[in-house]
């Protein structure tokens, strides 16, 4: 005699499913290539080295608009994730080269959400979608910093476009 199980079902995403339907615009892509020592034994990318990928775009990201991370660090400033949420459409294999697209969806206060998306470089296929929120810290104190430093602000109203930034 076999008895159904039902097995509990995780909600749907709403923010990361927000992700998969805007258009490209304003993205910044950053190309990575899947190498041996980001996959398993099956040549599948292991999952955290998609977020690996996700904050080397977010770095770069800065960086093209006049950031340097270790500009902020000097400055006793850091950028932790206090939240992640990703979502794997199908796998990267060995060898593939795929770009990580990303762009800040909203500043506001000291919480920065940033939107990801990973796809084949015709943009046909769909990996992964993502939404991390980061918040300013300050080293020195171990506290979130309440406002961003002023040339921060202004260097993310670069690519915040028409986004908030408050």
């Amino acid at each position: 005699m076999s008895k159904e199980i039902n097995q509990p079902q995780l909600p749907p995403t709403s923010a990361i499913d927000s992700v998969t339907n805007v258009a490209f615009e304003n993205w910044f892509e950053y190309p990575v290539r899947a190498q041996p020592h980001h996959t398993d034994y099956a040549g599948i990318v292991w999952h955290g080295t998609y977020l690996t990928w996700m904050e080397e775009a977010r770095v770069e990201c800065l960086r093209s608009i006049g950031i340097e991370f270790a500009d902020l660090v000097a400055l006793g400033c850091d950028l932790p994730v206090v939240e992640l949420s990703i979502r794997y459409h199908q796998s990267v294999k060995l060898g593939m080269p795929v770009l990580v697209r990303t762009r800040m969806a909203e500043v506001t206060g000291v919480r920065m959400n940033w939107d990801y998306t990973l796809v084949s470089p015709d943009g046909q296929d769909l990996y992964i979608t993502a939404l991390v929120t980061l918040v300013a810290l300050d080293r020195e104190k171990g506290k979130i910093m309440r406002q961003l430093p002023p040339a921060f602000q202004d260097a993310l109203a670069k690519i915040s476009g028409s986004r908030k930034i408050r």
